[in-house]
């Protein structure tokens, strides 16, 4: 099971390899015919291109780094590294958003000639190869990894966004319609934009242990009371280690406390089974030690 776990991570790191040497070519390809062409647009998809290659990085490092075993110094081992990891990546992903809205609004008032043809035969390659990496990265462990499905979600983007300077080369070929070039730059930023800040949003919210957002805490103690040793639940916490890997910790009151080993059992058990949650610490009290209630 390890070994068959260990070629799964060589494999998988071996396709982001790829991944990455391709989002660096491209992005070099898509910077020269920007050059030639004059085309802002070009550029923005060859920064966006740049920033796929850097997230994968940041992801195949954080992945390494994720699967080291814990220690005493690092007693939950190292998979925060994955959300560090993704933190980076999203800030990155505002801040090259940002500078591309300031260029457009830049170059609306300093307008300069595009090549239309030029723009279109790169950005029809672009979107072939965004279509390929995109499809390296998910068969990576998208589903399964931030970081990567971080990754994945730049390849997308980056895909549409090839998508539409393809078109705005078309408009620009037919009608010479160059502030095309500009309001195309501005829809791929402001979609890098909106994308980086659900990404930070999320890595934010693990860094500072908040209650995942698809965990309800009164459903947990709904639940939890519903089992018969237990009387009163207090103190619950639940928060993430990395992504979907969820700690849980709570104070039992119990009507007996004889019964102490059954009452943890079920209520592991309750916690794996409906909420997915595998890493439970847990504290039976006396019942004569607490006042509080079972909400």
């Amino acid at each position: 099971m390890a070994h068959a776990h260990a070629h799964d991570f060589e494999s998988n790191s071996k396709k982001l390899y790829i991944a990455i040497l391709i989002n660096v070519i491209l992005t070099l390809f898509q910077i020269v015919g920007g050059i030639m062409a004059g085309s802002l647009s070009l550029l923005a998809d060859a920064l966006h291109n740049f920033s796929d290659a850097g997230a994968i990085i940041i992801a195949v490092i954080a992945r390494r780094i994720g699967n080291k075993p814990a220690s005493s110094r690092m007693t939950f081992g190292y998979k925060r590294a994955e959300i560090i990891g993704t933190l980076i990546n999203s800030v990155s992903l505002i801040a090259v958003g940002i500078y591309l809205v300031a260029e457009s609004i830049n170059r609306y008032f300093n307008p300069q000639p595009v090549d239309g043809w030029i723009v279109f035969a790169v950005a029809g390659i672009a979107l072939i190869i965004d279509i390929a990496t995109a499809l390296l990265t998910y068969s990576s462990g998208a589903k399964d990894n931030l970081n990567i499905r971080a990754a994945f979600i730049h390849n997308v983007s980056d895909a549409m966004a090839s998508v539409a300077v393809i078109i705005a080369g078309i408009l620009i070929i037919y009608f010479q319609w160059y502030v095309v070039d500009l309001i195309t730059t501005a829809i791929i930023s402001i979609y890098v934009i909106y994308h980086g800040a659900i990404l930070l949003r999320k890595a934010i919210l693990i860094l500072m242990e908040a209650t995942p957002e698809e965990i309800d805490i009164d459903k947990i103690k709904a639940e939890i009371c519903k089992l018969e040793p237990i009387e009163l639940i207090e103190h619950v916490h639940v928060w993430e280690i990395s992504d979907k890997r969820y700690m849980f910790t709570a104070n039992l009151i119990l009507v007996d406390k004889s019964r102490s080993e059954t009452a943890l059992q079920l209520v592991k058990r309750c916690l794996a089974s409906e909420f997915n949650i595998e890493h439970t610490t847990l504290e039976v009290i006396d019942k004569t030690q607490d006042n509080g209630q079972c909400v």
